[in-house]
């Protein structure tokens, strides 16, 4: 009886120890550099408004079904294009502000700036990443 609980107690610490280290990964935001950039208020102005090149900016949620269902193929649109574009995320439960200023109504957004303005969007996640890739590239 006594080896089965301490059994169960060793699993449950290897669970926890997982999913403490699955936590700190996403605390600090370690990423391949080919994925999508996390862009924050503090940020935004360099990587989307003052970009040289064609932005795609994804309004995001971590709580967002279709949001993580669109993410990897996000960050495959981002290692395609390569230096030609640039694919950036932002969590609107973080960025509120930016949210409200690009109203923001359902997510996933994704907005589509050139030389700082909005050139077009998509609502939702009912897109290809052929799709999300030539508009993207169209712009460049």
């Amino acid at each position: 009886m006594f080896a089965d609980l301490s059994l169960k107690c060793r699993k449950s610490r290897k669970i926890r120890d997982f999913f403490e280290l699955s936590l700190d990964a996403k605390r600090f935001h370690l990423q391949s550099p080919d994925m999508a950039i996390n862009v924050t208020p503090e940020n935004f102005q360099a990587e989307v408004i003052d970009s040289e090149v064609p932005v795609l900016v994804d309004f995001w949620a971590e709580w967002c079904g279709p949001c993580k269902m669109i993410g990897p193929v996000l960050d495959q649109v981002s290692t395609d294009v390569g230096s030609e574009a640039k694919v950036v995320k932002i969590n609107v439960d973080t960025a509120g502000d930016l949210a409200v200023k690009y109203n923001v109504r359902s997510i996933p957004l994704l907005l589509f700036f050139k030389n700082g303005e909005v050139k077009d969007q998509i609502v939702g996640a009912n897109v290809t990443k052929d799709q999300l890739k030539a508009k993207l590239l169209s712009l460049a």
